[in-house]
């Protein structure tokens, strides 16, 4: 994946937009400003086949606008701040041309997923953000309402928690949004995951493998040489192998027949 992403960066990174996010996030302010002074405003952006099918072709764009927080002005302050962090931070360790094309992938799964199922929201493509960025930097810590110190991963677990649950109790549609702008974070982090279980369970493996020669190994002080009989209590230098020849299982030799078999 990361040397298609190089490919298409040098014949298309020129067409990236420098602070895609801080686009979305300031049209988010202003949607979320006419919403507190017309309600309803957000039913007119929001990302609907019906909408689209009488022509309204600007819902396209402006669902991605709607804020995916919600409440007092100041949890909405708080939430378009946090997309905002996430999104300058994840640009900058990327760099454009990758973040724009992240965030457009969840925004065409969303697209998908409407003219599928109906409707679609930009709630799961700001969770990809937010899993994306707690897959990069899973130890960085944030002050959660300004007085509980937490681990970004932790709310990466959370917003996966909540994923999973919305798609066992969910109806289709939410199924469908979940599936469809999830597919960004599952192209540029499945090789990652793959990656990430295949050397824990190699160190299983190994720490299994480990613990099964020190169980079976003869005990020190009492090891026999397996071909000629000389005893390590006698004073014979006893040393354990496991190579091929000996059935890679534990097996004492004395000195002359471990250099030797």
């Amino acid at each position: 994946m990361d040397r298609l992403l190089a490919r298409l960066e040098r014949r298309l990174g020129r067409y990236a937009v420098p602070n895609l996010i801080v686009y979305v996030v300031a049209g988010m302010a202003i949607v979320w400003f006419l919403t507190q002074l017309r309600p309803g405003t957000s039913d007119r952006l929001e990302l609907t086949l019906a909408g689209l099918q009488r022509g309204e072709l600007w819902r396209l764009f402006t669902f991605l606008l709607i804020p995916t927080a919600s409440g007092s002005s100041m949890f909405v302050f708080l939430g378009l701040y946090f997309t905002w962090w996430v999104g300058t931070t994840l640009e900058q360790h990327w760099g454009s041309f990758r973040f724009d094309l992240y965030y457009l992938l969840g925004a065409l799964g969303a697209i998908a997923a409407a003219l599928v199922a109906g409707a679609a929201t930009n709630t799961w493509i700001d969770l990809s953000l937010l899993l994306a960025f707690a897959t990069l930097f899973p130890d960085v810590s944030i002050l959660l309402f300004f007085v509980l110190p937490i681990r970004v991963k932790w709310l990466g677990v959370v917003g996966a928690g909540l994923m999973i649950l919305a798609l066992v109790k969910g109806d289709w549609q939410d199924r469908a949004g979940i599936l469809a702008s999830m597919a960004n974070y599952i192209l540029f982090f499945g090789g990652h995951w793959v990656g990430v279980f295949r050397e824990r369970n190699l160190a299983v493996r190994q720490a299994a493998r480990r613990e099964d020669l020190r169980a079976a190994a003869p005990v020190f002080g009492q090891r026999v040489c397996a071909v000629c009989g000389a005893r390590e209590a006698n004073g014979a230098d006893i040393r354990v192998c496991s190579c091929e020849k000996c059935g890679s299982k534990p097996r004492a030799l004395c000195l002359e027949h471990a250099r030797n078999h």
